[in-house]
């Protein structure tokens, strides 16, 4: 009995003995997964924290500055000059007709031809915007509107615009010390084709719509000498003001006015304070330290400027105490998101405009011809905004020491020959074909143009920096 005892225990123990030894196989089996799964979890880790590590410092590197250094070439007459002066007249003539101003041709020009560096080119296209923006609008200054009783220049809605512009350039100049070139250089492709699409089949549908009017005025009328010269009159369906009469459709210079008596005084007051307050403020923050704490006041200061004169003619707008005329019986009852939106559009056009160094042409011209403002109109309108931050973004970067002059008069001098020539032009050729969609088609052209040529210098400085392995992230706006 003793013996069968014993030899219980024996099988017992043994049986324990090894369950116990497949129980710590099996566990440290386990264990040696789940250590495994552990290493090959913190592998994973590493290998993304190593890849985020990466990105960040392609995008940012805190201690990456600015190595900026002008590139001015000598002022001498030779090819340069001459094909400079060529394509800067031709971009100034088109980009004053089409109301954008032609930057996205200048930029190109002065660093492919001329031979400055990009950051130069960009002042010295602000001036030639300016000076073609200053003598467009001197132009349209004695002119009224085709088919209403009121000045060429819509300056109600260019007081509702121009604030939210000059803010949003504000805003665009910072980024455009941020953002990385390549950055830059999607953006403006992406809306520089969007915009002249836009433009363009704006253009079309303008174009069939005086097909059919010509058509309909030929079956009415008998051609004769009088009447075909009456089919030669520009068609311009733009909506007329109830209760307002209705201009005849001007010759060459029936629609010319003194120019005191086409001013609308007050709009043009509220534009001038904007301009100056805006212009005190740039001022005192470049004499402040890069992100002191009066460079972030002064700042912030813009934003009451602007979005309080534009909160008030907002307001009059609404209330109904004025209206935008050019945009006839429509313009009469604008609704809280209307115009809501178009001040959003004001600043984004800044923004495209401060961020690419242009005038914000480019975004307000297409945009006023949806709103259904007539093409004239829309040019004139857009360049009159454009002036005022045109000018004040010259002040700031003469002040800044950024161009040389005798350069920059040259090329202003061309930009306003061009522009009168250009203008004079295209006002014979509407009176003669009848036919004013051949300013939205300018249009579309020249901000097609300024694609090509922006996006093709930019993708071919890329190129060149990523053979140069430079570095391509944002940059410090307190350090550059």
């Amino acid at each position: 009995m003793a013996e069968f005892g014993k030899r219980i225990f024996l099988h017992g123990f043994l049986g324990l003995f090894a369950f116990s030894v497949l129980f710590a196989f099996a566990t440290g089996e386990r264990d040696l997964k789940d250590a495994q799964v552990r290493i090959e979890e913190v592998e994973e880790v590493r290998i993304v924290s190593d890849y985020f590590s990466s990105l960040r410092s392609f995008l940012w590197n805190a201690d990456v500055g600015s190595v900026y250094e002008h590139v001015w070439p000598d002022m001498q007459f030779g090819w340069r000059i001459v094909v400079g002066s060529a394509i800067g007249f031709l971009g100034a003539a088109f980009g004053s007709v089409g109301g954008v101003g032609g930057g996205g041709i200048f930029v190109p020009m002065l660093t492919l031809i001329v031979g400055f560096d990009a950051k130069s080119a960009a002042p010295i296209s602000k001036c030639m915007i300016m000076g073609a923006a200053a003598s467009t609008v001197y132009y349209n200054l004695k002119r009224r509107h085709p088919t209403i009783d009121m000045p060429i220049i819509d300056y109600n809605l260019a007081l509702l615009i121009q604030p939210m512009l000059m803010l949003g350039i504000s805003i665009g100049v910072a980024f455009s010390v941020i953002f990385a070139d390549w950055m830059v250089t999607l953006l403006l492709i992406f809306l520089f084709v969007a915009t002249s699409t836009m433009a363009f089949f704006k253009g079309v549908e303008k174009w069939k719509k005086e097909t059919i009017q010509k058509k309909e005025a030929a079956t009415r009328l008998e051609l004769n000498a009088s009447q075909e010269a009456l089919l030669k009159t520009p068609l311009l369906s733009s909506p007329s003001l109830f209760g307002q009469k209705m201009m005849d459709v001007p010759g060459d210079d029936e629609d010319e006015v003194p120019i005191l008596e086409n001013i609308q005084w007050r709009e043009l007051g509220l534009l001038v304070f904007v301009w100056v307050a805006f212009l005190v403020l740039q001022i005192a923050k470049n004499n402040t330290e890069t992100c002191s704490a009066w460079y972030w006041i002064l700042n912030l200061l813009q934003i009451p400027v602007s979005v309080g004169v534009t909160l008030y003619e907002a307001v009059s707008l609404y209330k109904g105490k004025t209206v935008i005329a050019s945009k006839g019986a429509e313009g009469m009852n604008l609704k809280v998101h209307q115009l809501v939106a178009y001040s959003f559009f004001g600043v984004l056009a800044g923004m495209v405009g401060g961020l690419l160094g242009l005038g914000g042409g480019f975004i307000l011209g297409p945009l006023f011809l949806e709103l259904g403002i007539p093409a004239q109109v829309s040019s004139a309108t857009a360049t009159f905004a454009m002036t005022f931050s045109a000018s004040m973004s010259v002040i700031e970067y003469h002040l800044l020491h950024r161009f040389p002059v005798p350069y920059a008069l040259y090329f202003m001098a061309v930009a306003i020959l061009a522009a009168l020539v250009g203008q004079h032009v295209v006002r014979k050729l509407i009176n003669f074909l009848g036919r004013t969609s051949l300013i939205i088609f300018i249009l579309a052209f020249t901000i097609f143009v300024s694609a090509i040529f922006l996006g093709g210098t930019g993708i071919a400085n890329i190129f060149v920096k990523i053979h140069q392995k430079e570095y391509m992230g944002f940059e410090n706006l307190c350090k550059a």
